[in-house]
């Protein structure tokens, strides 16, 4: 199967020349590099190309580098089921640099690429529609940005008094711990707060 996915990969890098960067076997899949202004050229080859056949859009998902220059790469995963065959295919892109949208060759990458959005920041050219999908309206960042802290910006809560789901700044009540790792059954050398009777 690698053998013939490697001849597979050749087959595409000579039909769409420029616009594939390269090809690479992993895990038993291939993955093919792409420019990120032809995505649709490259897309649109996959599919009718009748050597490779994938009419099955399944995925788009993102990945962040922060520090390479275009730190996002936005993978589409794609499957030819009769000839049970898949392949991934990456761009890299910036914050600023727009991805053209994949939704004129398959429409089912409209909430896809709007999840890798609100996830990621990445954004879509021509797309439709592109605003968050999974964050709420007034949600600041994207938290699969690897710069986006684990605590977030805000926390949501219900506030009984007023009736209502509010939204308050992360606000961290107690400072960082320094744990000593200690056996329990020695004990600690130092008196832990609200513990003062246990050594007299």
């Amino acid at each position: 199967m690698a053998d013939t996915l490697e001849a597979l990969g050749e087959h595409i890098a000579a039909a769409l020349g420029a616009s594939v960067t390269g090809t690479m076997m992993a895990f038993g899949e291939l993955t093919v590099s792409a420019k990120a202004e032809d995505i649709v050229r490259v897309l649109t080859f996959l599919r009718d190309d009748p050597e490779c056949g994938f009419v099955c859009f399944t995925d788009i998902c993102g990945a962040d580098y922060p520090e390479r220059e275009k730190r996002f790469d936005v993978v589409y995963h794609l499957l030819a089921p009769y000839k049970n065959r898949r392949i991934r295919v990456k761009v890299e892109t910036d914050e600023d640099t727009a991805v053209p949208t994949a939704i004129p060759v398959f429409p089912a990458a409209n909430w896809y690429e709007r999840e890798t959005y609100d996830l990621y920041g990445v954004l879509f050219s021509d797309h439709p529609d592109l605003r968050r999908i999974l964050t709420d309206y007034g949600f600041a960042g994207h938290p699969l940005r690897k710069d986006f802290p684990l605590t977030g910006l805000v926390e949501v809560r219900y506030d009984d008094e007023a009736k209502r789901v509010v939204y308050e700044p992360v606000k961290l009540v107690q400072e960082f711990r320094s744990f000593d790792y200690l056996s329990p059954w020695e004990g600690s050398d130092y008196i832990i707060p609200g513990d003062e009777k246990a050594k007299t």
